[in-house]
């Protein structure tokens, strides 16, 4: 892979980046942050953070397949690398049926779009793939740097590998709160959780398959899901929720910390694992 994410970076919406946000990631040693959400195809944000940091990445989590046109978004990527080679991951996925009227045969349309990425120049090693299920966890490792999936755990994360082999990418996402007050922390958790990942149907077929019943689905998500979707407790605690996906086969971690000030637990987090 062209593109160095390190060990553990950090995943957020674009509303909270901005450049201040991103030096202090690259100052806490953070290795990347990814832009959460589905960001505009002109990637401007990236570009921006980019500039204003030094060495830390910045990918994409994710680019979304029916919002930004193959071409469009190789525009963008090829501006970028140009400016910050080796700095860049354009993260592309397939997004959800409930998001729009278009969604058909999703398998067909990935590969459909990167073969446009293959002609518009964009190399397998410079973007990733959002991947829960077994076809497309296979395809991110075929056609691109690896995959890149979102509200998973460890044990989707063994599976993952088993499935990718060793030499493909996998950064899963782990959403965490530092707080050691487990009803705030579990509510905190249970929002931005429930609404709307537990309305999406690729999100709860997943689950599902990982042994999660209709019961921890239904209601906003059973305390079981919930912490191990959003584990909660001490730096220590939630620390040892990261290190297990790389223990299960993780090569990059990205770390959603969850509350009014995500940064604070970035901090915490950075005191067990990146000093």
């Amino acid at each position: 892979m062209s593109v160095d994410l390190g060990v553990i970076g950090i995943w957020q919406r674009a509303g909270v980046l901005d450049s201040d946000f991103a030096v202090e990631i690259e100052r806490l040693g953070y290795g990347a942050i990814w832009i959460g959400g589905s960001p505009p195809g002109d990637l401007r944000l990236a570009e921006e953070l980019l500039d204003a940091t030094e060495n830390i990445v910045v990918a994409t989590g994710i680019v979304n397949i029916w919002a930004v046109d193959a071409g469009a978004a190789a525009q963008s990527y090829h501006r970028i690398v140009a400016r910050h080679p080796g700095r860049f991951l354009l993260g592309v996925g397939i997004g959800h049926p409930e998001a729009t009227g278009a969604y058909r045969r999703p398998y067909d349309t990935v590969v459909a779009y990167l073969d446009e990425l293959d002609r518009h120049g964009v190399p397998a090693s410079g973007r990733a793939l959002a991947a829960l299920g077994p076809k497309m966890l296979r395809l991110a490792g075929q056609r691109t740097a690896g995959a890149h999936p979102y509200l998973t755990t460890p044990e989707h994360t063994r599976q993952a590998r088993e499935l990718m082999g060793a030499e493909a990418l996998l950064a899963p996402e782990q959403k965490v709160v530092v707080d050691t007050d487990a009803a705030r922390a579990r509510a905190l958790g249970r929002r931005a959780v429930s609404n709307p990942y537990l309305r999406l149907t690729n999100y709860v077929t997943n689950l599902r398959r990982l042994g999660y019943t209709d019961d921890d689905v239904a209601g906003g998500g059973s305390d079981r899901l919930i912490d191990a979707l959003a584990p909660h407790g001490e730096p220590d605690a939630v620390a040892g929720s990261i290190t297990a996906h790389l223990d299960s086969g993780a090569d990059h971690v990205c770390v959603q910390a969850l509350g009014e000030d995500p940064m604070s637990g970035y901090r915490a987090i950075t005191e067990v694992l990146l000093t």
